[in-house]
């Protein structure tokens, strides 16, 4: 019976002393957004007047000539002088995020424009 319990004493502070393996550390929030965007192909970029942190992901198809969204990953823009002008041609936006003054082109006819900061 001593026996006994001398063994499990002396199996008790082996096993105490074992190296422990340390739990992974969770991600933060900031790099679970920088994982999924760079898996988006993007690239996190402070935008905007405040500056926000933004997931920016370019489009292949930027700068290209169209006249209506279904001719582009994005939306079909035309910035510039947007004064009525009748038929226009726009270009593929450049990323998904688009701040300044601009019209979105659909059927080839410029819509209103807006500014976005």
């Amino acid at each position: 019976m001593i026996r006994t319990i001398s063994a499990l004493v002396a199996f008790a502070a082996l096993t105490a002393c074992a190296p422990s393996t340390p739990a992974p550390t969770p991600l933060t929030a900031s790099q679970n957004l920088e994982a999924s965007c760079t898996a988006r192909g993007g690239k996190i970029q402070h935008v905007g007047r405040i500056q926000m942190p933004t997931c920016v992901v370019p489009f292949a198809d930027a700068g290209k000539a169209c006249t209506d969204k279904a001719q582009c990953q994005g939306d079909c823009i035309l910035e510039g002088n947007m004064e009525d002008k009748g038929s226009v041609t726009g270009q593929c936006q450049q990323s998904n995020v688009q701040f300044g003054c601009f019209a979105r082109v659909v059927n080839g006819q410029a819509t209103r424009a807006m500014c976005v900061d």
